[in-house]
């Protein structure tokens, strides 16, 4: 939760104006191109910058926005790890004829799945491209729900797609992109970064556009078929646009095309979903997009062989990683040069395909870990426990103390609440992006995150020791307004001498005026004590997790009115409890305040 957003380097919260007629794509983020440089690529038919693609002229030959490869570019980085396995041609078991169905080939029909689709300019196509940045670290049903429940036309989004750190799909109503397009900055993830949502008009997606005939999904049928390994349920793909079958008849299979791969996937599923083991290797595949259908489709594969191909991340496994292969092929990728030894690289992969047992043609040692076959679920979330009503009345009430006094205009009175020896820490997300832009930039600069600093004196300096330095640190912080009914409290340890617990919950800033700022925080703090006078508790050490609230805990966030705070929450008392009270503050050496807890 913490960390949900340090895989990515960096976030841009700024927005281009949307819907506006773009004539050049694939640029990226780089908005400052003069014009005279954008009109010589232009004609030159060049690659325009950016995070990489073919340039507008030759994208009007490849609406899938294919990457050429050259013959020799597989030998470039060679590394001679294992020697794939070849399986020879074999006659099939006339399955393939079982099904004499046209295969339309555009996929699985299902679920619509990366690849880079063409055009983006403007036409009268009627479909829009929604383009998230650094829509990557996002969940995806986190994100499409998030978008839906606060979108006000009801829509449907297609070929969703990661693009490196970009996510992407296409709507095909005017009404739904321009709904979509006031959703930017409206949902905030658990960094405090606002999600942007860029809309542009658009080609329809490139599975529309099957460059694959009925006639040839035919004869590619029978090409699969004779390649088809009965008795060892796999199939040999290796080097199919080559096959002289398909050669014959002028058909070009190109799997790393999206419409290619995907009547691929399509035959598999309709003729041999019991499919056991794939051979992919040379075919110049970049993108694993459209084999993530292969973990519903295939679910029974266990042999896949990617060697000789253009991956050039690891990352790229991430998209296939439900499948419960136990032996992979991947030399002779430029991914296999980004480890710095065999070690790490054995790692990484185990890390997506914990039950595997064989790579590049060698063993690996027998895997580690919790063999789970049925899906589990997260239980529901509980509320606050506290072990003992005895132990419970006491929290309670320190708490109630406690944020009367820290959301009054003055912390001071916390001194009486802290042990002379008392530690603090306070520590935000780790996040490599730049924290002025996150409402959390206020606390960043006193987190205490223990993987972003690695330097002990940077580390022990942040630490805030003794009760006056703590509650002048507190001092500092911003004025806040807490939702007492979000507190949950959780009681880790309690003896005689300690009591350990947690407590989270929800607040906003306020304002010098008195008024709340728009940003709901979240935070989480543990509170170790000890026994002060009769039922009072002394802080030994507080630590202070704070980060940006989710969409829901925004949602559900001060429901009900908050109190009005006071920095002296004492009840009216008798005269003989006054004097009780009196007597034990002067004995015990704490305030009057403190002496009734």
């Amino acid at each position: 939760m913490a960390d949900g957003g340090h895989y990515y380097n960096e976030h841009d919260d700024r927005t281009a104006p949307q819907f506006r007629n773009r004539n050049r794509r694939g640029r990226g983020s780089h908005k400052g191109r003069s014009y005279d440089r954008s009109r010589r690529d232009r004609q030159r038919g060049s690659h325009s910058g950016g995070f990489g693609g073919p340039g507008p002229r030759s994208r009007l030959y490849d609406p899938d926005g294919d990457v050429t490869m050259s013959d020799n570019s597989q030998d470039s980085n060679s590394q001679h790890r294992f020697n794939p396995y070849g399986r020879p041609f074999r006659k099939g078991d006339g399955r393939f004829d079982r099904d004499k169905r046209q295969v339309k080939g555009r996929g699985g029909g299902g679920s619509f799945r990366g690849g880079n689709s063409g055009g983006g300019g403007k036409t009268r196509s009627g479909w829009y491209k929604v383009t998230i940045p650094h829509g990557r670290k996002y969940d995806k049903k986190w994100l499409l729900t998030a978008l839906q429940n606060i979108c006000t036309v009801p829509y449907t989004p297609v070929q969703y797609h990661v693009d490196h750190n970009r996510v992407h799909f296409y709507v095909d109503d005017s009404s739904a992109a321009n709904a979509l397009h006031k959703c930017s900055h409206k949902i905030t993830d658990t960094d405090g970064y606002k999600v942007e949502v860029h809309i542009n008009p658009s080609a329809p997606p490139s599975f529309l556009l099957s460059d694959l005939k009925p006639e040839h999904v035919e004869h590619l049928k029978h090409c699969m078929e004779k390649r088809f390994d009965a008795s060892q349920q796999a199939l040999d793909l290796n080097n199919i646009r080559t096959d002289p079958d398909l050669v014959s008849q002028n058909i070009e299979v190109i799997l790393n095309r999206k419409t290619t791969m995907e009547a691929v996937i399509k035959i598999i599923e309709e003729n041999i979903p019991e499919l056991a083991g794939l051979n992919l290797s040379n075919n110049r595949i970049h993108k694993l997009d459209e084999l993530a259908d292969l973990v519903t489709k295939v679910p029974h594969l266990k042999t896949l062989n990617l060697s000789h191909n253009e991956l050039k991340s690891d990352r790229e496994l991430d998209k296939v990683k439900g499948l419960k292969l136990v032996e992979l092929w991947l030399n002779r990728n430029p991914l296999c040069d980004l480890f710095k030894d065999q070690a790490s690289y054995i790692s990484a992969v185990r890390q997506r395909f914990p039950r595997l047992l064989k790579l590049d043609g060698h063993d690996l040692p027998p895997p580690i870990g919790f063999d789970v076959e049925t899906p589990t679920t997260i239980p529901p979330c509980k509320g606050s426990w506290f072990g003992l009503d005895e132990i419970k009345a006491h929290i309670l009430q320190f708490l109630q103390q406690y944020y009367s006094i820290y959301d009054s205009g003055d912390r001071q009175p916390l001194l009486d609440a802290y042990h002379d020896g008392a530690s603090l820490s306070l520590t935000t997300p780790y996040s490599t992006q730049n924290p002025s832009r996150s409402s959390l930039g206020e606390y960043h600069k006193d987190s205490r995150n223990l993987k972003r600093l690695k330097d002990s004196t940077v580390r022990f300096r942040l630490l805030k020791h003794t009760r006056l330095n703590v509650v002048a640190f507190l001092n500092e912080l911003p004025k806040t307004q807490h939702d007492i009914a979000s507190f949950t409290v959780d009681v880790n340890t309690y003896t005689n001498t300690l009591l350990l617990f947690t407590v989270s919950g929800v607040f906003k800033e306020v304002a010098v005026d008195g008024k709340s700022r728009d940003s709901t925080m979240a935070f989480s703090r543990v509170f170790i004590t000890v026994p002060a006078g009769n039922s009072g508790l002394c802080v030994v050490n507080d630590q202070l997790f704070i980060r940006m609230a989710t969409t829901e805990e925004i949602r559900r966030a001060f429901v009900a009115p908050a109190p009005t705070p006071s920095s002296s929450p004492v009840p009216t008392l008798t005269a003989p409890q006054q004097e009780m009270l009196t007597a034990f503050s002067v004995k015990s050496g704490m305030n009057l305040e403190w002496s009734q807890g």
